[in-house]
């Protein structure tokens, strides 16, 4: 393998997917990593803790000591056969610790020792990290944004992915954004692991297409568990809205397909047996989320409605059970909502009409 420089050029490495080798613990990985990393820790958790709580009470030598002692020929046997593995796949790769220290170096060390030749990231996750945040303030203060944005059930999700330039920050979220918006896991990612993909994204962006605007979602500060930082909000909220035009019947439709017909068979693959318990409680329990918003009868009505609804979908894949519960939804609680927000938002509207004049629309917007 040919010599390559230690780097720290952070927007070719996220720019262009570089493959990353990230030595740190398994504890600080789960915490925040990027999109192209790869764990393959140098310690496991417990290692680092003795090792740290050795460096707090006697120092670096004495913590390099421990390290040292800690690292059996089994378990180096073990992290070599990894990390060369990585190394082998990854030719093009990095690696990179906390701050570019000792961790990497001594990886580095021991990889070179078998002949071979693989660079780190100078600052390591720290600097990558600081690097990614600084860049997406940046790049929503030059990025010009356009807001997909229509009822709920408008299917303004499906639009935004057939447009050429844009960032799908539920994608990122691994979530809808609504109320019934968990996936059958109910897992996200960590809100650092959010920014570090939507900072890339953007970066992406300004890099392959300068100065164009690209669309997102309209969304609330929260996708799930995931908050987007307040500065990014609020560009949102003042960007220019393209309204996506459908109606009451093909929103229920388009809500039946996504949140029933769609779900249903992922909860049948996670819970097997169970599925049918787990399916009723995504639907009733999520139901409850907004009980107190949408008024003791209105919700007394649509659970009983989805109730019968579940009953007659799992013996018969029948959907249209649930459809005058998610009329009432629509038409008594997110329609209303909307159009207060959008009433308050004093954002341009720039565009209004169906889907099939939607996209010609964005696309011609795209190339101006």
């Amino acid at each position: 393998m040919s010599m390559r420089p230690d780097t720290d050029n952070y927007f070719e490495l996220f720019v262009h997917d570089i493959p990353l080798m990230d030595v740190r613990a398994p504890v600080e990985y789960d915490k925040g990593a990027f999109p192209c990393a790869a764990n393959i820790p140098l310690l496991d958790d417990s290692q680092r803790a003795q090792i740290g709580i050795r460096y707090k009470h006697a120092g670096q030598q004495e913590a390099i000591e421990l390290g040292l002692q800690l690292a059996t020929p089994k378990i180096r046997a073990q992290r070599m056969k990894a990390w060369k593995e990585f190394c082998r796949q990854n030719p093009q790769g990095y690696l990179y610790c906390f701050r570019g220290g000792l961790r990497s170096r001594t990886t580095q060390g021991w990889i070179r020792e078998q002949g071979i030749e693989f660079p780190l990231i100078k600052g390591g996750y720290k600097a990558m990290r600081r690097y990614l945040i600084d860049e997406l303030e940046t790049s929503v203060e030059r990025v010009p944004l356009v807001i997909v944005s229509g009822l709920t059930g408008s299917g303004k999700t499906r639009i935004l992915r057939q447009i050429s330039h844009h960032i799908d920050f539920e994608a990122i979220a691994n979530h809808r954004g609504s109320a019934f918006g968990r996936n059958t896991s109910d897992t996200q990612p960590s809100v650092i692991d959010w920014e570090n993909r939507v900072s890339i994204e953007f970066l992406k962006h300004r890099c392959r297409y300068p100065g164009k605007p690209v669309f997102v979602e309209d969304e609330s500060r929260r996708i799930g568990r995931i908050c987007m930082p307040e500065y990014l909000y609020q560009k949102m909220q003042a960007a220019p809205r393209a309204i996506l035009e459908v109606d009451v019947d093909a929103r229920i439709r388009l809500i039946s397909e996504d949140y029933i017909l769609d779900a249903w068979p992922q909860y049948q693959a996670a819970y097997a047996d169970n599925a049918e318990i787990e399916f009723r409680r995504f639907v009733l329990e999520n139901l409850t989320r907004i009980q107190r918003r949408l008024g003791g009868e209105k919700y007394k009505i649509v659970s009983q409605c989805f109730e019968s609804a579940l009953k007659d979908f799992f013996a018969s894949n029948r959907v249209t059970g649930f459809n005058e519960g998610i009329r009432i939804l629509l038409t008594d609680y997110y329609d209303p909502m909307y159009r207060y927000q959008l009433a308050n938002k004093s954002a341009p509207i720039i565009f209004e009409g169906p889907e099939h004049e939607y996209l010609e629309w964005a696309e011609a917007y795209l190339s101006t």
